[in-house]
């Protein structure tokens, strides 16, 4: 249940890019190029950006959703259905490389999880249909022309609006009130869209809070990341969800412990794993959103009439056991609002 308040779900930013982009007109998209002949078993290709392989946990729990709402729809692999999984373990070359296998192939449809995988396969096609998900800002990173009409053979599944920085920070010290010292941790080559989240948590902070960007590739860097920011008092963390971010959450959650810094985070899961706070998309619906898509193009829809849609449903997620040993009171109020509580 989304409980906070939280703006329309592509946002006021996406809007004013989809209406620039709207002015340009639509390409047109040959509604029958893909459409199945009765005898004939579609062929879908999926990409899993941030997974290494099938057995990953990551893909494991990314595509259990996807598979569950594609049996839903009456998709069954290996009987109406072939699909041809690639993964690219968050390193961005093998990504790419495993794209181009995907193109190759010649599938009907490719299914892209992640912003790296959508971009990595729509540079390398522009004619067969692409459903992505867990993209950030679509308009921007050339994914569509506009949001309402995507305009080519990409469409899909934002995660959240850019404006989203300003509730994560708000989130962040309504429950660490004292937070003054805010360090932005995130890998710019893996999260261009970096900037605007930044932005809008600046805008939300007002002038007494200081912000340190900290650019960081591995595991070190996060260290020495934490390590200066508890070297005073009132530091906290807010970290970007990025390919980088969330494939080292473990540790940023381990350092943030070792220096007693409040972190906000926005994979769910976090919190489970004992970070102090998350908010995010919940992450079982977002994921079977993009099968109502991929069933529309299978039968016959063009993707450049189907709009690109965002989350319905946001969680708010706190671990108390967390805040205690950080010698934080969580107030009554958001605990009231929590979705999921860890005790």
């Amino acid at each position: 249940m989304n409980r906070l308040p939280h703006s329309d779900a592509l946002g006021a930013g996406m809007q004013r890019r989809e209406f620039i982009a709207l002015i340009g007109g639509a390409v047109a998209w040959p509604i029958t190029a893909h459409a199945q002949s009765p005898e004939r078993t579609p062929h879908v290709g999926v990409l899993v950006g941030l997974a290494s392989s099938a057995d990953d946990p990551v893909a494991v729990e990314s595509l259990r959703p996807f598979r569950d709402e594609m049996r839903r729809a009456g998709w069954i692999e290996g009987n109406n259905i072939r699909l041809d999984y690639r993964f690219g373990g968050g390193d961005l070359a093998k990504i790419t490389a495993s794209a181009d296998e995907l193109v190759a192939v010649s599938p009907d449809l490719i299914y892209a999880q992640g912003l790296p995988a959508a971009r990595a396969v729509h540079q390398k096609t522009q004619t067969i249909p692409i459903v992505f998900a867990q993209v950030a800002d679509p308009v921007g990173f050339g994914l569509v022309k506009s949001v309402m009409h995507p305009g080519g053979n990409v469409t899909g599944f934002v995660v959240w609006d850019l404006s989203i920085g300003g509730k994560w920070l708000q989130l962040l010290r309504e429950i660490a009130p004292d937070v003054s010292r805010v360090g932005i941790i995130y890998n710019p080559d893996t999260a261009p869209y970096a900037p605007p989240l930044i932005e809008s948590a600046k805008a939300a902070a007002g002038s007494n809070v200081t912000f340190i960007e900290f650019h960081t590739r591995n595991d070190s860097e996060i260290e020495a990341a934490a390590s200066l920011l508890g070297r005073e008092p009132h530091g906290g963390i807010f970290v970007i969800p990025e390919p980088f971010t969330v494939t080292h959450r473990d540790q940023i959650i381990s350092q943030s412990a070792r220096f007693k810094l409040p972190t906000i985070l926005s994979v769910a899961s976090a919190v489970d794993r004992g970070a102090l706070i998350a908010y995010t998309y919940n992450y079982d619906a977002m994921l079977r959103l993009p099968v109502s898509y991929i069933d529309r193009i299978l039968k016959g829809e063009s993707p450049s009439n189907l709009p690109v849609q965002g989350p319905t449903k946001f969680e708010l997620s706190i671990n108390l056991k967390t805040a205690h040993e950080l010698g934080l009171t969580v107030a009554p109020s958001l605990l009231a609002i929590a979705d999921k509580v860890i005790e």
